[in-house]
């Protein structure tokens, strides 16, 4: 190739790569995503009626106000309450349960209450693999498009997982997380556990008084190693016990813990005091809200929560929404998935992530209150909770009341895996239980559990809201603030498809860049490895060209280093 084409090939090229450093240089114009164009959804649940929120009386039993924007079904409540058993079709319909899932009956110790309680669970996927398809189903969203797959124990159903025959979405009684069982010291207790699912589970009653073994129920522990032999699909199996220690406590399968325990199968179980007409509010569904507090609780506290904190790793909940044979699905788990090597990718708080939290798990105050909470940590990694604005008292561990002299007040509450912790939130407004009246974040205060798959806002979040910053539809009141909480309940906010800071001022100017001006850094990328190939094929063509020239300057050089006077030099 002649040597001026060499040269003038490299001066285009040259000059090419300039003007494209040049252009990368120039500021893009901004984009405003369209705000009418997104999937916006209302902010509290159509399908939850109003009257829910108020305060209410069923079946004769007194159901507290629960004034956030989505609470738990009141008809619910009764039938927790009373059993299925003790409350009218009418009610019952209302409920969608079963009606054996809770059974009441024998007042055993003569003091006015049942103390005989049967609670049966099911064992349901949801958004899982449909045969019929190409879809999930049931679908359950944790936040806006986000869809899991999840395992759940679930109070016994009397219709389909759907909510109809037109639709994928989840029956409401089949959510997350499992439900909370209550009982009371003294109670005699059947979990009747119906595996309606693909794999063998159990449960293990995690801190709960219970016998090893009770004659024709099993080992009772749960474990397949030790203990029990797996549940079957189609089986049925009776875990009986008798608490004698009052305490949060928690149950789970023990089969495949790695697995089965992160996909959603573990609840709380609390354990409540003795007390004369003491009718336990014996399954919470849902968003944590005790609405009818036991009797113990009501001696030192104006309301009760219960706050389950979960994290779930999308490469093992994926699994489930791969595969319609349930043998792909155990080798994936059991063989191939390893849990040393995951990571948590979605971080709930009673099943739901930001913004979905703060429908349901918001905690309501009111000033100079007493609020009981209960927590548990069922994920598989340390947590720290965060009140702010508050100092809560932890009064109990893993079930176990704390010396009262050694009560620690604190505003961050470490938890390890499968940790229980009881607190006393007192709203009084002296600079330490309480900073005043707001609207005051609650969460976990590690970075990642503010996260929905890896975005932000997202996560466990949650607030502790005074009623004087309750909005009239239940949504924390912070349009006055200048606060837009709409754009969080988009699909395309968390499929990162909305600048964060978009609308923060009139000229959107932390917006999207328009498409990039002269060469993307990729382009830039490949115009680079294009000069160095050429580069270096220029010097191929010159040593094959001039390959005869070469061969006898080197022939020379070795001669001249070979004879005596290159030797001696």
């Amino acid at each position: 190739m002649p040597t001026h084409i060499v040269i003038a090939l490299l001066t285009v090229y040259s000059m090419l790569f300039a003007v494209s450093a040049q252009a990368a240089l120039k500021l893009p114009e901004t984009v405003k995503v369209d705000r009418a164009a997104l999937t916006s959804e209302p902010m509290c649940d159509p399908k939850i009626s109003p009257a829910w929120r108020e305060a209410q009386e069923i079946e004769g039993v007194k159901i507290d106000a629960s004034p956030g924007c989505s609470p738990d079904n009141p008809a619910w409540v009764a039938a927790a309450v009373k059993g299925t058993n003790h409350i009218s079709m009418d009610t019952l319909m209302k409920t969608g349960l079963s009606p054996d899932a809770i059974i009441k009956t024998d007042d055993l110790d003569g003091d006015g209450d049942p103390d005989r309680i049967v609670i049966k669970l099911e064992i349901m996927e949801l958004n899982g693999k449909s045969p019929d398809f190409p879809g999930i189903v049931p679908t359950f969203d944790i936040a806006p498009g986000i869809q899991p797959g999840a395992w759940v124990f679930a109070p016994k159903t009397s219709g389909m997982s759907t909510e109809n025959f037109e639709s994928v979405r989840a029956n409401p009684l089949l959510r997350l997380p499992s439900p909370v069982i209550r009982v009371e010291v003294g109670d005699i207790v059947q979990i009747v556990l119906e595996n309606t699912h693909y794999f063998p589970h159990s449960i293990h009653l995690h801190g709960v008084d219970h016998p090893f073994s009770h004659g024709e129920h099993g080992g009772q522990d749960g474990v397949p190693q030790t203990s029990e032999v797996e549940l079957m699909p189609g089986g049925r199996r009776i875990y009986q016990f008798q608490p004698r220690q009052p305490g949060t406590m928690f149950y789970h399968c023990h089969v495949q813990t790695h697995t089965h325990l992160a996909m959603g199968l573990a609840g709380m179980i609390v354990v409540e005091e003795n007390r004369p007409n003491n009718w336990l509010q014996t399954l919470n569904i849902g968003g944590g809200h005790v609405r009818h507090p036991s009797v113990a609780v009501r001696e030192q506290f104006d309301q009760e929560y219960d706050l389950h904190y979960h994290a779930m790793d999308k490469e093992l909940s994926d699994i489930v929404q791969k595969y319609n044979d349930p043998r792909l699905i155990a080798r994936d788990m059991n063989q191939r998935y390893d849990i040393t090597d995951a990571t948590e990718d979605y971080y709930t708080l009673n099943g739901l992530s930001f913004p979905y939290a703060l429908r349901e798990s918001l905690i309501v105050v009111e000033p100079d209150q007493k609020i009981k909470l209960r927590l548990l940590n069922s994920g598989g990694e340390m947590i720290a909770i965060h009140t702010h604005g508050h100092h809560a008292t932890i009064t109990h561990y893993d079930g176990v009341e704390h010396n009262p002299m050694a009560q620690i007040m604190r505003d961050v509450f470490d938890m390890a895996p499968a940790q229980r912790l009881d607190l006393k939130l007192e709203t009084i407004n002296d600079g330490k239980h309480s900073y005043g009246e707001g609207d005051w974040l609650i969460h976990d205060h590690r970075e990642k559990g503010i996260t929905t798959n890896g975005m932000a806002e997202g996560g466990s979040m949650s607030s502790i809201v005074y009623k004087s910053y309750l909005g009239e539809h239940g949504m924390p009141k912070v349009s006055h603030f200048g606060i837009d909480l709409s754009e969080f309940f988009t699909k395309e906010y968390y499929e990162r498809r909305y600048p964060v800071w978009q609308d923060l001022d009139e000229w959107a100017s932390l917006g999207s860049p328009a498409g990039q001006m002269g060469f993307d850094s990729a382009t830039q990328t490949s115009l680079l490895n294009a000069l160095y190939g050429l580069l270096i094929g220029l010097a191929i063509y010159f040593i094959f060209v001039k390959r005869e020239r070469i061969k006898q300057s080197i022939g020379a050089t070795v001669s001249r280093l070979k004879s005596p006077k290159g030797s001696n030099e």
